[in-house]
């Protein structure tokens, strides 16, 4: 296993990956461990509609998880796209759209209240993204939020975000930045930081698996949470990436190269949980 990347936090966990799943495994019924979608268990596609889970993932999520307290994941897509996109993986805890959306372990979809009176104004912003913004620019309309990509048209980048960013302060909206997408959602305090944080309360440790920005925020938590709990083991792993992976890692413990590669770490993860 590659050393952790301590970047410019103190560790909190052992200072290798094998040690950490072994400290793991002492209290593995008390950890959770969290996933981002996509660039994560999923790798990105120019078609945001067109992705899939690593074809090694869902088949280690599921020989893990009956060793661990529970699985969780924590997107910025919706909770029914998550569904749909497990391959029936059961029993998993399912955060969609920045934690505006949660369904756990496979119950009902619940919305965070707040958000609801936004939808009407995230589909009219939709219909005008796709009037006015140029070929090449994909709206990704997501019921509580509004995603602006300009992968398959980088010259795009600077002239989207503009156009997003003007919307959003017009409409009172929040900005998340991400790997060449814009995403516009309500003013609803939720993100993966308070999610996480929410989460692990109770926990005796947690692995969060991230490769974005937005993750950055889930690794905070973590971090937080050792800090106020020496006994809590927390480990943040990037993903990494040509566009926001630096920054990611940077923040992580450790960073693994693909999303492929994330399954074969949780798979040679199995037999120090067994």
């Amino acid at each position: 296993m590659p050393p952790l990347n301590l970047g410019n936090h103190q560790p909190q966990t052992p200072l290798d990956a094998e040690h950490a799943w072994r400290a793991t495994a002492s209290r593995a019924g008390d950890v959770v461990l969290f996933f981002d979608f996509d660039g994560t268990l999923a790798p990105v596609d120019d078609d945001p509609t067109a992705v899939a889970p690593a074809p090694n993932v869902l088949g280690a999520l599921t020989a893990i998880a009956p060793h661990v307290n529970r699985i969780a994941i924590v997107s910025a897509r919706p909770v029914d796209f998550l569904r749909d996109h497990l391959g029936g993986l059961a029993g998993v805890d399912l955060y969609g759209l920045y934690g505006l959306e949660h369904s756990h372990g496979g119950g009902e979809t619940v919305t965070e209240p707040a958000a609801l009176p936004w939808v009407p104004t995230m589909a009219q912003l939709a219909e005008q993204a796709r009037a006015e913004l140029p070929p090449g620019a994909l709206v990704e309309f997501k019921r509580l939020s509004v995603a602006l990509h300009w992968r398959t048209a980088p010259e795009l980048g600077d002239l989207v975000q503009e156009w997003g960013r003007a919307h959003a302060e017009r409409l009172g909206l929040r900005c998340q930045a991400g790997r060449m997408v814009l995403e516009l959602r309500p003013p609803v305090d939720r993100d993966k930081g308070m999610v996480i944080g929410e989460a692990v309360r109770d926990a005796g440790g947690a692995w969060y698996f991230g490769d974005d920005v937005s993750d950055i925020k889930a690794f905070a938590a973590l971090r937080a949470r050792a800090a106020a709990d020496p006994d809590f083991i927390g480990v943040c792993v990037a993903v990494a990436n040509p566009e926001t992976g630096r920054d990611v890692a940077e923040a992580a413990d450790l960073t693994l190269d693909s999303p492929a590669a994330l399954g074969d770490f949780l798979t040679a993860a199995l037999p120090h949980l067994t």
